[in-house]
């Protein structure tokens, strides 16, 4: 019998009022894991009725306070670490090592919450004229809601759910309709956390849960993750609407890889960049561009990376990547693939249509590159969100950074390069958020934020760190001055 997942509200687990069901697929092998309820306007207002009902409650309580139920919360997480991979792998379709690391990075950021006392602090002044002194504090926004993609089904929540709450805001989390199971097990160590009822809640649905979300006059925060598209809209829905909003959109990222690079393991690490995840990650490389001389020993190299990665089962040790994660994104990315091909790349390297021994129902594409790709071709400029690595040439650092900066994503770019001086005029030129040097996953720390710019991102406050406590937090001015001489006379 299929389970069916109940919505978390109040600190219960509730079954939505809707009676539509959304099948939960495991993309290795097109097997129906779960089901899900397509909540409805109403089960969505009764969680913010209820996220809104404990605010004040939460608000009062001191953030030392706050702080001790994620401590709880990180050893929880720490103890069922392996459960919880295995979940993401199931549903998610990738490896156990990449579930792993995705936790590790949730953990890191409920480390980075615990500081919220001190992160928290404003500033003051005394004497900003005579006898009077002038303070800066931070308070909590409200009623916040996290809306989540399937590519990461448990890091992405925690770069919004830790500091939302341990800045004295109540949260409701909306994941992806397509890997509601991870969150949903880690809802169930949030119950054994002990949280008062309505500080953190549980809705399960489709775009439509998103949208009211979105609407709802009580909730006074959006965090979205997802593409381009839809975060703008988001944004732009948000904002029209008078709520704060942090949206992460697409990416298109470009490696360069400079004559004097450490070309062995250059191309072992952006095979791992390329292909892991099976590409679905906003940090993935999805082009390569070589300049000068590096053009050749790099091709050989990164063909035979991808030529030879394991693909298969990601509850499988020795698998190095598993599926897409729907037969919808399979189709889509063979066709950008052919589409590709018609703007007059060559294929170096076919993953299309692969035979995977004992899971032939299952969404594979195998590491696919492409050569010769012209840069103002679309497949230059389009978001595949698949195990797909487009080859550019150029002849120097220059014209490299010229094609850096001409995209209209600013979410990374890497340098491969033994040169110190080549890699400060990139890091200085190149218009990306994140910027890697002889590295090609340059996902920051939970304590700095994930800063991507241009049509990567639509707000002001990034995820994760600082940014975070900044947008979880309103800042209240206050001036005041206390008369030392009573001027009543009796």
């Amino acid at each position: 019998m299929i389970e069916t997942l109940p919505n978390y509200v109040n600190q219960q687990w509730v079954y939505p009022t809707a009676s539509e069901k959304i099948d939960v697929l495991n993309p290795t092998t097109d097997e129906v894991i779960s089901q899900i309820p397509a909540s409805s306007f109403t089960d969505v207002d009764s969680t913010v009725q209820a996220a809104q009902k404990a605010l004040q409650e939460w608000r009062e309580t001191p953030a030392t306070d706050r702080i001790q139920y994620l401590f709880r919360l990180k050893q929880l997480l720490e103890e069922n670490l392996d459960s919880l991979a295995q979940t993401i792998t199931i549903e998610c379709g990738k490896t156990l090592a990449e579930s792993k690391g995705e936790l590790r990075r949730a953990i890191e950021n409920v480390e980075v919450a615990c500081g919220i006392p001190m992160l928290m602090q404003g500033y003051n002044s005394e004497d900003i004229a005579k006898g009077i002194d002038e303070t800066m504090i931070r308070q909590s926004v409200g009623v916040c809601a996290a809306i989540t993609p399937f590519n990461f089904p448990a890091m992405i929540v925690f770069w919004f759910l830790p500091y939302a709450i341990a800045c004295g805001n109540t949260i409701i989390v909306k994941p992806s309709e397509k890997v509601p199971n991870t969150m949903q097990q880690i809802f169930q160590l949030l119950h054994q956390v002990g949280l008062p009822k309505g500080v953190v809640n549980l809705l399960h649905g489709n775009a439509e849960v998103a949208e009211a979300l979105i609407d709802h006059r009580q909730v006074k925060a959006i965090s979205f993750v997802g593409s381009t598209p839809v975060a703008k809209q988001v944004y732009a829905r948000a904002t029209a609407n008078g709520k704060r909003a942090q949206c992460q959109g697409g990416a298109k990222n470009p490696i360069i890889i400079m004559p004097d690079a450490d070309l062995g393991m250059t191309s072992q690490i952006t095979a791992d960049s390329a292909f892991g995840c099976a590409g679905q990650r906003c940090l993935a490389a999805s082009i390569a561009v070589t300049v000068g001389e590096a053009k050749s020993p790099f091709t050989d190299a990164i063909a035979e990376q991808a030529s030879t990665r394991v693909v298969g089962n990601g509850l499988d040790q020795s698998v190095e990547m598993g599926p897409v994660i729907t037969a919808e994104s399979k189709n889509r990315i063979e066709n950008q693939i052919q589409l590709g091909l018609e703007n007059g790349a060559e294929v170096l390297v076919d993953g299309r249509q692969p035979k995977i021994e004992r899971f032939e129902k299952g969404y594979f594409i195998r590491p696919t590159i492409l050569e010769k790709v012209s840069p103002d071709s679309d497949i230059a400029h389009t978001e595949i969100f698949g195990p797909v690595l487009s080859m550019i040439h150029v002849e120097t650092i220059e014209d490299a950074i010229e094609l850096v900066n001409s995209s209209r994503f600013g979410n990374m770019a890497c340098l491969f390069t033994s040169s110190g001086a080549s890699a400060r005029q990139f890091r200085y030129q190149a218009h990306v958020g994140n910027i890697g040097i002889n590295l090609v996953v340059a996902a920051p720390m939970a304590f700095f934020p994930f800063s991507g710019w241009g049509d990567s991102f639509f707000g002001d406050m990034h995820g994760q760190g600082r940014d975070a406590v900044e947008f979880f937090t309103q800042k209240k001015v206050v001036v005041e001055r206390w008369f030392t001489n009573w001027s009543r006379k009796f």
